[in-house]
């Protein structure tokens, strides 16, 4: 295998995936100043390597300028970071904040320290992005985040919410962007690589990672694993909602639903079974065929392989 091919191959997809969210969702305009988050990890040092790439060849004309949180963990190399970004040449600014501290004061021994720190970081960040004059705030979120993002809400929280690309931030001041979102966590693991970024560890507050969002990911790598696609299909089912056929009645108005006499393009198929692609079905064990699936009579089970 040429090595140095498939890391051009990587490149140009990495390039590509970012270049046409930002376009899909109006990411990033003329004239901005995106402030990129920056923690030490995988994602967010591979959202900002890529930002820096597609600067210097798009069209609209945005700054740059990364921003750290120092929390003032234990164990955290200050130092790592600084080095990094003066070596870049780009903009930075690292904001020193003990929010450790405040965190293990408040929190009891042995509860999970994440939910009070993201709030804390999160105004830190919104405070820093007005006085840097960001117009936008980036994240390295990617696409298997907001797939175990949307998997959570539903199972935990009984919501269809997921991590949107784009949004307005709480407290409605700035434009948050997710500029990987379209990005698969294994290229991401693969870019951290080849470019050899100086990755700060994301256990230094003793924190375990949540279990939950641990099994979630472990599932979708499966199915990622088994089902080449899957998880693709995924993401473009997020971006192709039908709400006349979930359950919502905020979205979609059923008490108004009436026989017009006229076909319906997204009418119900009431009586029709749903059709599932032959990848996803097995027959008596068997990964199914196109064939099997047309000609399967109807005592013949076709059900999901897993």
């Amino acid at each position: 295998m040429d090595v140095a091919y498939e890391n051009q191959k990587l490149e140009k997809r990495l390039c590509r995936l970012v270049g046409q969210a930002i376009a899909d969702y109006r990411m990033i305009e003329d004239g901005d100043r995106v402030m990129v988050c920056l923690s030490g990890g995988k994602d967010s040092y591979a959202l900002l390597d890529i930002l820096m790439r597609l600067q210097r060849r798009a069209p609209a004309r945005f700054e740059l300028v990364a921003v750290n949180l120092d929390q003032r963990q234990p164990g955290f190399p200050a130092d790592v970071l600084p080095n990094y970004l003066k070596g870049l040449g780009i903009p930075f600014h690292i904001e020193t904040q003990d929010t450790y501290s405040i965190v293990k004061r408040v929190v009891p021994q042995g509860k999970t320290m994440c939910s009070l720190c993201s709030r804390l970081r999160r105004g830190i960040l919104y405070r820093v992005a007005r006085e840097l004059g960001a117009t936008k705030i980036a994240l390295g979120h990617h696409r298997d985040d907001i797939l175990q993002t949307l998997l959570l809400n539903m199972f935990f929280g009984a919501k269809l919410k997921g991590m949107p690309p784009k949004l307005v931030s709480d407290n409605g001041e700035h434009v948050v962007i997710r500029p990987l979102a379209y990005v698969a966590e294994k290229d991401l693991i693969r870019w951290a690589q080849v470019r050899q970024f100086p990755i700060i560890p994301c256990n230094l507050c003793g924190s375990q990672q949540h279990l939950q969002r641990k099994q979630v990911g472990d599932l979708l790598r499966e199915w990622d694993r088994r089902f080449p696609g899957r998880v693709a299909n995924m993401l473009k089912a997020l971006q192709n909602v039908v709400p006349s056929h979930l359950m919502d009645r905020q979205l979609f108005d059923f008490a108004a639903v009436r026989a017009t006499g006229r076909p319906q393009a997204e009418g119900d198929l009431a009586f029709d079974e749903e059709a599932l692609p032959a990848s996803e079905l097995s027959v008596n064990g068997q990964q199914a065929t196109e064939e099997h699936v047309r000609l399967a009579p109807r005592a013949v089970a076709l059900t999901p392989s897993d």
